[in-house]
């Protein structure tokens, strides 16, 4: 992990994420984008959504996905996991799977598709590529979480100011990432409250 990422992570999952605008993607949007809805005692859980046609169990245990595509642009997509009473959710399963960079998924190897157990503060993190879009669908990122014991949420994470979210039947701003730009690239946070 380059020292910038790991300053980044201590920023990003010690406090409070402040919205910015991803560099032309949300230029043209007019308004501030709201915060991730923070946890309060009594929550509902996170938004459920389909999984897609993509999804495929089994999937290495893995953070680093870079590599499965070079050209991509970077961002790292972390968060914590809780529970209802907003407490952080030790050794939870989060499993990301997402298009590559031209909106192709891999259908199949692994490639872009991971997952990984929370440590001890209830943390996750994935370093990945944005991906691309495809027909039909704005730009999104595919998660299953799972506390131990608990039941599987199937959700998607999507970015802000996309043109495609206005069109998108699936977009609901509530599981909209907040985002930051930095020297190594787009950072995104979106926590998760699990029952």
């Amino acid at each position: 992990m380059l020292p910038s990422r790991r300053r980044f992570l201590t920023a990003v999952l010690a406090g409070p994420v402040l919205p910015t605008f991803l560099p032309g993607i949300a230029a043209a949007q007019s308004a501030p984008l709201p915060l991730t809805p923070a946890c309060h005692d009594g929550d509902a859980p996170t938004l459920a959504q389909t999984e897609g046609p993509y999804f495929k169990p089994d999937t290495p245990l893995k953070r680093d996905l870079t590599a499965d595509a070079p050209r991509g642009e970077r961002v790292t997509v972390a968060g914590y996991v809780l529970d209802r009473r907003c407490q952080p959710m030790r050794g939870a399963l989060v499993e990301l799977w997402h298009a590559d960079e031209r909106g192709v998924y891999d259908n199949q190897g692994y490639r872009l598709r991971g997952h990984q157990l929370t440590d001890e503060a209830g943390r996750w993190w994935f370093t990945t590529i944005a991906p691309g879009v495809y027909s039909g669908r704005t730009r999104h990122y595919h998660v299953k979480v799972q506390r131990p014991g608990g039941r599987v949420l199937t959700t998607q994470l999507y970015f802000p100011g996309e043109p495609r979210n206005a069109r998108d039947e699936l977009f609901d701003p509530r599981l909209t990432l907040d985002i930051r730009t930095g020297a190594d690239g787009w950072s995104a946070r979106y926590d998760f409250v699990v029952t």
